[in-house]
């Protein structure tokens, strides 16, 4: 139960006023007027009835052997983050526990947040950072499914699957002759999630279906419509609902008090759904005052339930197959040995024997794009735990941190297929953009701030460590902030070469710059080549995420991400041919940003302007390394050989145990320096079982973080940040190059493919090797039109016009 007063529910019905939470909102939006380019729909909402396919869009049977991960025990109602299989429709979220007898969902909303627009800073200048002012995601429902007879220790061969290739939880089980199965999907077409049983052999179901809201809301029954429902709003205003039916094509379904019974039923299909009345639209609060989501939760469960439960599934599997089957990925075959253990199993046996699992190497993969097509579509972006969570008080309110964890989900995105499922995090800063703008003139330069900026100036926009989707700001101040989020939607248009993405970010990037025009202060130094005394602009008073001194002017980390802001901000002027007199203001800025250099003292790169280290040597973030990952401008074909030495040293200063997104981090920069072997050892690390809580991967390999001895978490981001890492191993690019297997670790090395990976510049490379060497290379454009592909020490011209492709051979 949430235990904060202020943010307990209340049962409503549609009409409420707007609380006054939402009226800060309404007030700080209108102070700085609407935004035009926002490309969201409300996350919960009437659609129009969606496309059917005319096809059965199934694998055929024997395919897709390699995409399933699967298991010989269910998931317990206390092992739900770490055993149950996920489904998600990008919204709505699902942990299935595929227990026989008691099956159980945990249901969550990506949008069901408490708190609000924290605009009250505390006594430092800071935000406050709590469940009760800046809120915190919540678990939306739990379904459950109770089978007497059907208990786990009656039943013999259950096996419990998700089949990432077609969006399928998969369960089946024999029981006195008879086969029992159920299968388990989030449709985003149709905004529901199906559970439906079947069977094979004359048996049947019976049973009872409860809906629990996870607030202590009252759930309501409707005896006509065999459906459970219940809708309540948070003290800030957010009105939420839930709903469940049931249909069966025999026996009989009825509704009882709070419940829905189901008697010898052959076959049963469940629908559920569920939402609040959130809209990305600052303007209106970050709320539709006509919307009832209970009610429309009714709705769209009685319109899915209309259809034979082969329409939903073929519906789901279209959709999803559309989504998640541009990419393609072979690192190599597995042992016949390998492939008979379950998933589980799998996992302890390649750390035991420490022999590469290259079939599962790759559905890690996989599964991380199976995570991101189930939890970032057309809403909000995926947060700390994506829509999957065991409780309402995840680990620092399951937010959006800018320090690296929200910028970490979307590295794999463009790189592998999905650049579609980007555009929830464009959309996000859009729609909080004007209250994160007001936010920055009311408060930054607070003079309790210890951030602020000694000019005494502020403009345009920046963000803390931590927000949510209200427009509010949590825990510190994070100045650079602003300009890494920049960076990490101009990287997208990198990848689709999209003119129309860079027209809708161009307010994020001026605003961002306008704030450094008035925060970069100016800074005597000494050159390292001259000895000469030179005038630089350094950042303000700042802390290196997230150890070392808070005042420290010019650290690297804020003049890497502010010189790629700059550079990022001036070619979007040129190709959109806008604000040609700022573009050149900027450019004077950019020249004169102070670059950080290598110490003396440490020979690593420096992370402060100091040459000694003045924080933690095996810190977990890498942020002074940024120039070298996600950025380009320390590179081992072209910059001066000490910076890139010194780059490394520091790299290898921080070691190579860490948590897993910390880890994911570190295999991007080795992978970026052309290391094989450390790249794939800090891969293979984040695929150790965590056990007791452990760093590494749980059952279902969710990414476990050791917050403290014996107590591990789910966090999302190394799910997505090392797929990534693997394939920056395989193909790296900026606009105008690509390389060729420039990390090829050995235990891939045999013989491999993969096809659909971006590439910047605005291609789109299928790749096959043998014996570590590149047998093909196919580019096509998306956009781009001129290139140079690398590959064994062999560059390659290519010019092609945007829809062409070539194909490449012969770099040996």
């Amino acid at each position: 139960m949430y235990d904060q007063q202020q943010n307990r529910p209340v049962q409503t019905g549609p009409g409420d006023g707007p609380d006054p939470t939402r009226r800060r909102v309404l007030s700080l939006a209108a102070g700085v007027g609407a935004l035009t380019a926002l490309g969201g729909l409300p996350a919960f909402a009437v659609t129009a009835p969606p496309q059917r396919p005319a096809v059965s869009p199934m694998l055929a049977d024997g395919e897709g052997s390699t995409t399933r991960m699967w298991y010989r025990a269910p998931a317990g109602g206390t092992t739900m983050l770490e055993r149950a299989l996920p489904v998600g429709n990008g919204r709505l979220g699902a942990l299935v526990g595929n227990d026989p007898g008691h099956e159980l969902l945990f249901v969550s909303d990506a949008t069901l947040w408490t708190g609000g627009i924290n605009d009250k800073l505390e006594s430092d200048g800071q935000f406050p950072y709590g469940r009760a002012d800046f809120g915190s995601l919540t678990q939306l429902a739990h379904v459950t499914v109770e089978i007497p007879d059907h208990d786990l220790g009656s039943v013999n061969g259950f096996r419990r699957e998700l089949d990432v290739e077609q969006g399928l939880v998969l369960s089946g089980y024999t029981r006195s002759g008879v086969t029992y199965e159920r299968r388990v999907f989030a449709s985003h077409p149709d905004d529901v999630i199906v559970v439906h049983f079947s069977q094979r052999g004359g048996g049947h179901y019976t049973g009872m279906i409860s809906l629990d809201g996870t607030h202590g809301e009252k759930t309501s029954a409707d005896a006509k419509k065999d459906s459970l429902f219940f809708g309540a709003q948070f003290a800030n205003g957010l009105r939420y609902g839930a709903a469940v039916t049931a249909r069966s094509r025999s026996g009989s379904v009825t509704t009882s008090g709070s419940r829905i019974d189901f008697t010898r039923c052959a076959d049963l299909t469940l629908v559920i759904s569920g939402g609040s009345n959130y809209t990305p639209d600052s303007t209106a609060g970050f709320r539709d005052p006509d919307l009832d989501p209970a009610a429309l939760a009714v709705t769209k469960v009685l319109d899915a339930a209309r259809l034979s439960p082969t329409t939903l599934l073929h519906t789901h599997v279209a959709d999803h197959r559309e989504q998640f089957g541009g990419m393609s990925i072979s690192l190599g075959t597995s042992t016949a040995e390998q492939r008979a253990l379950d998933t589980w199993e799998r996992l302890k046996y390649r750390t035991q024997q420490d022999v590469p699992d290259p079939e599962l190497e790759a559905l890690y993969l996989q599964f991380g794009r199976y995570l991101m097509v189930s939890s970032s579509r057309d809403g909000l972006p995926v947060a700390l735990q994506g829509p999957w969570l065991d409780g309402n008080d995840p680990d620092w309110m399951g937010d959006y941190h800018t320090d690296v964890n929200i910028q970490m989900n979307y590295w794999m995105a463009d790189r592998t297929a999905l650049s579609r499922n980007f555009d929830a995090f464009t959309d996000y800063c859009l729609a909080q953009l004007p209250v994160w703008t007001e936010l920055t003139r009311k408060n930054f330069n607070d003079p309790r701030n210890r951030f602020r900026n000694s000019s005494g100036r502020v403009a345009g926009w920046t963000v803390a460590y931590s927000t949510n989707i209200h427009g509010g700001l949590g825990w510190w101040w994070h100045p650079p902030g602003n300009a890494w989020l920049c960076n990490s939607l101009w990287e997208h248009y990198e990848y689709t070469r999209d003119l129309a993405h860079v027209k809708r970010i161009y307010p994020l990037l001026k605003g961002a710059c306008e704030f450094w025009e008035t925060r970069l202060v100016t800074m005597t130094v000494t050159d390292a080549e001259t000895g000469g005394e030179r005038e630089v602009l350094v950042a303000d008073s700042d802390w290196s995420p997230e150890h070392g001194p808070q005042d420290a002017k010019g650290i690297t980390y804020a003049q890497e991400v502010v010189r790629q802001l700059f550079a990022n901000y001036r070619e979007a002027c040129r190709l959109l041919g806008e604000d040609a007199t700022f573009a050149r203001t900027v450019a004077g800025l950019q020249e004169r940003l102070y670059m950080p250099e290598v110490s003396p003292k440490t020979g690593w790169l420096q992370e402060w302007m100091s040459p000694d280290n003045l924080g933690e040597t095996t810190h977990r973030h890498l942020s002074p390394l940024i120039g070298l990952f996600p950025g380009d401008r320390i590179r081992p074909d072209a910059s001066p050989a000490a910076l890139v030495k010194g780059a490394t040293e520091l790299l290898t200063a921080r070691g190579m145990e860490s948590f897993g997104w910390a880890n994911a981090w570190r295999a991007l920069c080795w992978a970026r320096l052309k290391h094989a072997d450390n790249a794939y050892a800090l891969v293979v690390n984040n695929l150790r079982p965590s056990v007791d809580g452990s760093n590494g991967s749980s059952m279902n390999l969710f990414d476990i973080y050791e917050v403290e001895k014996g107590r591990g978490i789910f966090q999302i981001e190394s799910n997505f940040g090392t797929p990534a890492a693997m394939i920056e191993m395989l193909l790296y690019s900026r606009p105008g190059h690509i390389e060729l297997l420039p990390a090829l670790p050995d235990a891939w090395a045999r013989s491999g493919s993969v096809t659909g990976v971006g590439a910047r510049g605005g291609f789109v490379v299928d790749l096959s090797w043998r014996d570590g060497k590149v047998r093909e290379a196919r580019i096509r454009s998306v956009g781009g039109r001129t290139t140079k592909v690398s590959a064994g020490g062999r560059t390659r011209d290519v010019d092609i016009r945007p829809g062409a492709a070539v194909t490449l051979r012969d770099f040996a």
